[in-house]
């Protein structure tokens, strides 16, 4: 079994999770015909088909040729350079912290700390630009969908009395 058909198939878990997860979404009295859990919803779909076609397409895929990246070690031997599946978990490590943490610190700190975090784990410089980048892209997602498009994010329990 290659990893795009293991990756379709976590991705399934995740959708039933999520589906499961927005089913005690409950509907108010204001609700229209989508109602509150309309979005999670369309969402939950869209992860099903994108697992189906990462599947199939895996599937039906050749497949592919191996090729070792090259890269030279301080004592110029060339090593192979298969950091792939670590990274790959490193970014799911930080989404997981990211949906942990978001309850006690909240969307505009966790943001700005998704951003900054990944951006250093990518390689960018330990410089002031990256907590400027991180707070500036956190305040403009917060702008985005609190300001823009009326969808509340959560404000965190650390900062409740700030802004309640």
């Amino acid at each position: 079994m290659n990893k795009d058909i293991v990756s379709g198939l976590v991705l399934l878990v995740i959708a039933g999770l999520y589906h499961r997860a927005s089913g005690a979404i409950a509907d108010s009295t204001l609700a229209d015909e989508v109602g509150a859990a309309g979005l999670p919803r369309l969402l939950t779909i869209a992860l099903v088909m994108l697992a189906g076609i990462l599947i199939v397409r895996a599937m039906f895929a050749p497949k592919p040729v191996a090729i070792a990246v090259r890269t030279k070690e301080a004592s110029g031997d060339a090593v192979e350079d298969d950091a792939r599946m670590p990274r790959a978990l490193g970014f799911l490590l930080f989404g997981a912290a990211y949906i942990a943490l978001l309850p006690l610190i909240g969307y505009i700190a966790g943001v700005a700390l998704l951003i900054g975090a990944v951006a250093l784990y990518e390689g960018a410089p330990r410089r002031w630009t990256v907590p400027i980048a991180a707070i500036g892209g956190a305040l403009l997602y917060w702008a985005i969908f609190v300001k823009l498009l009326g969808v509340n994010q959560p404000v965190g329990s650390l900062f409740q009395g700030l802004f309640s």
